[in-house]
């Protein structure tokens, strides 16, 4: 008698967490700082693009890489606009991009994360932790692209990247703060087929 051995099956490999890139176009990468001691003045990038792994049943597994076109800054104002990309900021001419590539995501919350990555403007890498919020479910839009969405905030020191520049005040205190806002909200699309 001969007894045939069914076919065993192939181990079952985890799913490969989604890819996704920003969709720039319903997305917004700003930043405020302190003007003349009273105010804050607020700006943006309007050029920029990056690719996000995520999964939300392993969300520590994430992983972000994003570009931004210095150039692309705006403040409303284009002397301003001018200085903050001269030697004495960006130095875009040298340093026409800016760059985050993450390190670690460590879950914060139900829908929170920080993510922990470096950060190189104008030729210095510095760490920063970005604090994901607002992480939508995935959906479907009318187009039939999947789609997720999130927001992030995350300050700095603008002296840390060799941004040294500044004027006193007549009464005291300085014309540009040290330290940064950015604020970004993203509307990320599937990469994958």
């Amino acid at each position: 008698m001969t007894v045939s051995a069914s076919p065993v099956a192939a181990p079952r490999t985890a799913a490969q967490p989604a890819r996704w890139t920003i969709d720039a176009a319903h997305s917004s990468v700003g930043f405020s700082v302190r003007h003349m001691m009273i105010s804050n003045v607020r700006g943006e990038f309007t050029s920029f693009s990056g690719q996000v792994v995520y999964d939300p049943r392993s969300p520590e597994s994430a992983r972000v890489s994003a570009s931004i076109d210095v150039t692309s800054l705006s403040t409303r104002d284009a002397k301003r606009d001018e200085h903050l990309r001269s030697a004495d900021f960006f130095n875009a001419d040298r340093y026409p991009i800016l760059t985050f590539e993450s390190r670690s995501v460590v879950p914060d919350g139900s829908d929170r994360l920080k993510v922990v990555g470096d950060l190189t403007i104008a030729g210095t890498t510095r760490e920063v932790v970005l604090e994901a919020r607002d992480i939508t479910k995935p959906q479907v839009d009318p187009w039939g692209k999947r789609r997720i969405g999130a927001s992030a905030r995350t300050k700095l020191r603008r002296s840390e990247f060799g941004m040294q520049w500044n004027a006193a005040l007549e009464a005291g205190g300085v014309l540009v703060g040290d330290e940064v806002t950015i604020d970004i909200d993203v509307s990320l699309v599937s990469a994958d087929a």
